[in-house]
């Protein structure tokens, strides 16, 4: 399990208490890899209270890179620890994912899906305590997204909450190696999945309770900026080669 976490002190010690519960409740041991991205509060002190709880890798970037260069390098431990059956699950590290929607993605990853996402956009999805804008923004970029790169399954290209199998993340990785996630910003997600969607992989969604009315403190979404980084990128790979390839997921 990857947390990408930049000043994450009110929320990241209840997300991983809950993970810890999730992780008994299913009886299969979880390993926590969380990335420190140049937190200026207490998030690093969070991490080291829970190393006697939880099996727990950390990474700690002196100063702050980005959500981008973080998911990089805990998706890169995280492919050194995991075998091809384990399971990788990425989440926001302010406790507006909730682990419990855990198990329903593990169980379609067993099914025979290779990517598992908990999209906004399924029946029985639903958004808590978000804003108007940001939701408008999220739409607007899948529905760009899925316009320009169709992947079928797939409806919700922003969401962080995804599974992988082992064995796909592994193959994304000697496919692009370093590459896979070169993405410094917000918009590494979509690029995460304009990349896999080149290989033989099987996509699917589950529908997300979003809970943003949980989250403590700001937004750290920088909105203008995501948009303009998000459409050049959308460009660069339409135009520019990458991405292009038809998916072959069935």
């Amino acid at each position: 399990m990857v947390l990408a976490a930049f000043n994450e002190e009110q929320n990241l010690g209840p997300l991983l208490q809950k993970i810890n519960g999730q992780s008994c409740e299913m009886g299969l041991p979880f390993h926590v890899i969380v990335v420190d991205d140049g937190s200026s509060d207490r998030t690093w002190e969070t991490i080291e209270a829970f190393r006697k709880i939880l099996p727990l890798t950390a990474i700690r970037h002196p100063v702050n890179q980005g959500l981008g260069r973080s998911i990089a390098d805990g998706l890169a431990a995280a492919v050194e620890i995991a075998g091809d059956e384990d399971v990788v699950v990425t989440m926001d590290a302010d406790e507006t994912h909730p682990p419990g929607l855990i198990p329903r993605m593990f169980q379609a990853i067993r099914e025979g899906r290779d990517v598992v996402i908990a999209s906004r956009y399924r029946q029985n999805s639903h958004l808590c305590g978000i804003s108007f804008r940001r939701c408008a923004m999220s739409y607007v970029a899948a529905m760009v997204s899925k316009a320009i790169f169709p992947i079928q399954g797939v409806r919700d290209y922003t969401s962080g909450f995804r599974a992988f199998s082992g064995s796909a993340l592994r193959l994304a990785y000697h496919e692009y190696g370093p590459a896979f996630v070169d993405q410094t910003g917000f918009q590494c997600t979509i690029d995460i999945l304009l990349k896999m969607r080149r290989l033989p992989l099987v996509f699917g969604e589950v529908p997300l309770v979003l809970r943003y009315d949980l989250k403590k403190g700001p937004s750290k979404l920088p909105a203008m900026k995501t948009i303009k980084a998000t459409l050049r990128l959308l460009l660069k790979r339409r135009f520019g080669g990458g991405g292009m390839a038809a998916c072959r997921a069935a």
